[in-house]
């Protein structure tokens, strides 16, 4: 006992030195901001994981009260300017490398949580084809596939009265799209009666567990050591995310342990021809290619997953906005006809002024990535009248950009008419991040919009169901938007048009 009262003891002065440093002697001691923030992570972790995802609504606080410029963390400086997001995430000079203590708790080999900058170029290389906006028009046939199957179940819907959940509904078909693409075969969420509400809350649970997980990176090894049916009953949403990766392995094992040329060219995939690429056999490992795997489907699919459903709430609550863009992709389908023109229907869509503008305000209000990710440079960088030192961690977070007044008036409403003839505000479209980080599924993304837009306004009225704005309202940011806890989703009645 005496013992580990004086070890605590001989601590203190270890602690007590260890903050002084921090608040007088540290590079960026001469930063504003709080000083317990500047003192200690916890700061962070009180806002971030006792709070459930608030410290985002912090920052705005901060940033009002110190300036753009604030002391976020004892390593981490945060910047709230609009003119300077380019600059930090798309440098034209610099390759920032991504903050290591960031992509402890994620999925170690994957291009997301690849901090250094040349080693996320190799890896996202031979990705960059699949994504590409020649080859994801090459896939409008396998989108409108899926799509077609959910107009189905709308159909139904129409007749037998049943309430859709949108969130599930949407979750289901971007997964069903982005399973099929990597893997050679879907998994069929749009077939089951519920779309797999599961898979919507596993995919949730993932991106809630983030905010513990970065300040305690141990937790989830230590949790896939015990046996699995003790994590079920211990942690259930822990759980279903240890049975999600494994299934995803499963997948990609089945790739690895495929011949070349058992796939005909048609359908071969995402992973099949990274399996065949030119990237060093450490590269190539099973579970740095399942890390790459678990990434693309899961974020790939809950973030255009969220845009449809906060589109249609949009749509489907402001009439002469829906009124308009119907009028507009009815004029267009009736031109395309009897023109007989050539090309996709994509390529007719993505030409429309009024759907575009509809698409980027959605993006605009459904954040993208809501959480900051901070950016590291190995020399001075400027800010204003600020010399931020090497190898500091500087964040901005994209919700401030995409609802800033300045550029966006009355920046919380729905208005489409502001992207019409302003190519400005296109700088400002954040939603997919920026620079050569930037998503790499955005053009896929815009397909799913454009085509899934098009399909459901043109053929069906939705009517919201015990569902309010606050159901779609951000009020945590769980590395995506996520609205009050108790929220039950965006649920509707639907009708056919008549």
């Amino acid at each position: 006992m005496g013992v580990s009262i004086l070890n605590v003891l001989l601590l203190i002065p270890v602690f007590v030195a260890l903050i002084a440093y921090r608040l007088i002697f540290h590079p960026l001691a001469k930063f504003p901001g709080p000083k317990l923030a500047a003192a200690t992570q916890w700061y962070e972790f009180y806002w971030d994981v006792v709070h459930h995802g608030k410290l985002v609504f912090k920052l705005r606080e901060l940033h009002q009260k110190y300036g753009p410029i604030v002391r976020i963390s004892p390593r981490e400086l945060h910047i709230q300017d609009s003119e300077f997001y380019d600059e930090l995430y798309a440098p034209k000079n610099r390759k920032p490398d991504k903050d290591t203590e960031w992509v402890k708790f994620s999925m170690p080999g994957s291009i997301f949580s690849t901090a250094p900058h040349e080693l996320h170029r190799i890896r996202r290389a031979p990705l960059n084809p699949f994504f590409s906006k020649r080859s994801v028009a090459q896939l409008e046939s396998l989108i409108a596939e899926k799509i077609e199957k959910l107009r189905n179940r709308f159909e139904r819907a129409s007749d037998t009265g049943e309430v859709i959940l949108l969130d599930a509904a949407f979750m289901a078909l971007t997964t069903d799209v982005i399973s099929d693409y990597a893997f050679a075969h879907e998994w069929n969420y749009l077939d089951e009666p519920d779309f797999n509400r599961q898979w919507l809350q596993t995919i949730r649970g993932v991106f809630q567990s983030g905010q513990l997980g970065r300040h305690f990176p141990w937790m989830q090894d230590f949790m896939q050591q015990l046996p699995r049916s003790w994590v079920k009953i211990l942690v259930p949403p822990l759980y279903y995310i240890l049975e999600w990766r494994e299934q995803v392995k499963r997948e990609i094992a089945k790739v690895f342990e495929s011949k070349d040329d058992e796939m005909k060219p048609s359908r071969r995939t995402i992973f099949h021809e990274l399996k065949t690429s030119d990237l060093l056999p450490q590269e190539l490992t099973l579970q740095r290619v399942a890390d790459e795997a678990t990434i693309i489907v899961g974020a790939g699919a809950e973030t255009t997953a969220r845009t449809l459903m906060l589109l249609m709430f949009n749509l489907f609550t402001h009439e002469d906005i829906l009124r308009k863009l119907r009028d507009e992709l009815s004029n267009e389908e009736t031109h395309r006809t009897k023109s007989g023109s050539d090309g996709t229907i994509l390529t007719h869509l993505e030409q429309l002024p009024y759907l575009s503008a509809v698409i980027q305000e959605g993006l605009r209000l459904s954040y993208g990535v809501t959480t900051r990710l901070p950016r590291v440079v190995n020399e001075p960088l400027q800010y204003r009248e600020w010399t931020i030192p090497p190898h500091t961690p500087v964040s901005m977070e994209p919700v401030s950009v995409l609802i800033d007044p300045k550029i966006f008036p009355q920046p919380h409403a729905f208005k489409p008419e502001r992207w019409l003839g302003e190519q400005r505000l296109d700088r400002y479209q954040v939603a997919f991040s920026k620079g050569s980080r930037q998503c790499i599924g955005i053009n896929l993304a815009y397909a799913e919009l454009y085509l899934t837009v098009n399909a459901l306004v043109s053929q069906f009225d939705l009517k919201l169901y015990d569902t309010s704005y606050e159901d779609i309202r951000m009020e945590h940011d769980f590395f995506t938007a996520a609205p009050k806890l108790n929220s039950k989703g965006v649920r509707v009645t639907v009708r056919m048009v008549a």
